[in-house]
Order: structure tokens, then C-alpha cells, then sequence
């Protein structure tokens, strides 16, 4: 799924209101720019945690909430050899 930016968010110059059946991506970041005391290694680069979320008759769903989103988490996500057991990585 990728609900980002999707319609009109005006109408007429009014804020539309979020109805049941909407979706729409949530996006805190965080993005560093160069500046003195910042690590030149940590210079333009930017983080965002994304989710999806549908608007329901009762409030709203997040569509993306299993989605890993801790250091932790997404680490042991990206590791080839977390689902596999240490003696089969060295004999």
C-alpha cells in the first residue's frame, strides 16, 4: 500500500474533514543538517518512521502498526542470520 500524498487536502480553501474510508501516511522525522558539534558523518541525512492509517466510523486503524520500528527490531530485521542458529553460521 502507498497512501502518501494521495487527493486534495483543501476544498474550496477549507481543511477537508477525515471520513471513514480515507487513508492517509503519518511521517515524524528527523533530519540533521550540517552544523558545528554535529558528527560530519551524521551530516543530511534524515529519518522518518512512516505508517498508513485508515480512517474508520470509529476513529482510525493503523494499517502498518506490526511494521518494526525500534533500533532493535529493525536490526534484528535486516540481519540474514537472526532466523538462523549460531551453529549454522560457524561450525
Amino acid at each position: 500500500m502507498d497512501a502518501h500524498d494521495v487527493g486534495a487536502y483543501k476544498q474550496d480553501g477549507n481543511w477537508r474533514a477525515l471520513r471513514p474510508g480515507m487513508t492517509l501516511t503519518v511521517e515524524p522525522g528527523c533530519y540533521i543538517r550540517p552544523a558545528d558539534g554535529v558528527p560530519q558523518a551524521f551530516w543530511n541525512i534524515g529519518i522518518r518512521i512512516e505508517d498508513d492509517v485508515a480512517i474508520t466510523a470509529q476513529g482510525c486503524e493503523v494499517l502498518s502498526g506490526a511494521a518494526p520500528k525500534s533500533v532493535a527490531a529493525i536490526e534484528e530485521l535486516m540481519n540474514p542470520f537472526a532466523a538462523v542458529a549460531p551453529q549454522q553460521i560457524m561450525p
